[in-house]
């Protein structure tokens, strides 16, 4: 009697417990979309008959979310560089869901166009590897601020060698991946005042090997795609080394980008065999400690083909941008 009557408690405790769980509540339409799942935007890009895509080393989105490209026009790269000025137009600005060119700058202002940024207050931020030199253009074109000595290369706090890249701070100081000739990041204030730098040639922490592409997340943390280490730097807003990601499947890491909610960081690289195989690129999605979620494109599924990126950018819906140097195309993946 007494095992029957324990055996009855049990049971009515059990349905109590679990019977009368209330099932779990889901919120109608805001099922999560796959984070992992992109899709190529087929022919999102629209060009004009009378406009021709040159290689799109740099991309930017400005306050409207508006591509920013900036291209090469008829220029290809050459060593040694050559000295006469673009005579096209270089700098585009493109509607994100039409893919239509809405203005077009920029012509006989540059040799070799690299690195673009665009800060919060719409200023384009260029660097010219052919130049030297480092610009910042209010939206409409007008020069504001050029630091670097015309077609002069150096290493002091007035000269670069190949500069690569920008990004800027909401304070408005700003940061040059310094780039293909000097392998250091140099910290600037509003004004254009040199402030400090870091780094040297190498493979050690806080070293770089062509720091190639340079962003800022909100805490102004500096992340540095160095190219030829073929991995990601992270340093403090004084260059304090925090993290690193290497790359272990391919051999150069172009380009960095942090999302407009500042929760993710992208990155691009590129793969050849032998140097002379073209393999292709992935593009690559971390969280803000640079630890690796997602990753598409030559190694994974994807959609459409995948050629030689070097710039990334992500606008306000998540969609990514790339700019590839080989097809001479802008490519936009988005969220399924």
């Amino acid at each position: 009697m007494l095992y029957r009557l324990i055996g009855i408690f049990y049971f009515l405790t059990a349905f109590l417990v679990l019977g009368c769980k209330s099932p779990e509540k889901k919120e109608v339409g805001k099922e999560p979309k796959n984070p992992d799942a992109y899709v190529l935007v087929e022919n999102w890009l629209k060009m004009p008959e009378d406009l021709v895509l040159g290689n799109p080393t740099g991309l930017g989105t400005d306050s409207e979310n508006n591509i920013v490209v900036f291209h090469r026009a008829s220029r290809v790269w050459q060593e040694p560089m050559p000295e006469d000025k673009i005579q096209e137009n270089t700098i585009l600005v493109i509607d994100k869901q039409t893919g239509e060119i809405l203005k077009s700058w920029g012509a006989d202002l540059f040799i070799m166009p690299h690195g673009l940024e665009v800060d919060k207050d719409n200023n384009v931020w260029i660097t010219d590897v052919a130049l030297h030199q480092v610009f910042k253009f209010s939206a409409d074109g007008k020069l504001l601020l050029k630091l670097g000595e015309a077609q002069i290369a150096g290493n002091d706090a007035e000269h670069f060698n190949l500069p690569t890249d920008v990004a800027v701070s909401d304070d408005g100081s700003f940061y040059v991946s310094d780039g293909y000739g000097n392998s250091r990041v140099v910290k600037f204030s509003k004004d254009g005042t040199y402030l400090f730098e870091w780094g040297k040639f190498g493979n050690k922490q806080g070293e770089f090997n062509i720091p190639h592409g340079i962003d800022l997340d909100r805490d102004d943390n500096v992340y540095v795609a160095d190219r030829e280490n073929n991995r990601i730097q992270k340093f403090d807003a004084n260059g304090n080394f925090i993290a690193v990601w290497q790359n272990k499947i391919t051999e150069q890491l172009y380009s960095v980008n942090i999302d407009n909610q500042n929760e993710h960081l992208f990155g691009i690289d590129y793969m050849t065999v032998d140097d002379t195989i073209v393999r292709g690129s992935d593009i690559f999605r971390f969280d803000l400690d640079v630890n690796l979620q997602t990753q598409f494109g030559r190694t994974g599924f994807y959609d459409g083909p995948i050629s030689r990126y070097h710039d990334i950018q992500i606008d306000d819906e998540g969609s990514i941008y790339v700019g590839d140097i080989l097809g001479n195309r802008v490519q936009k993946f988005k969220l399924k």
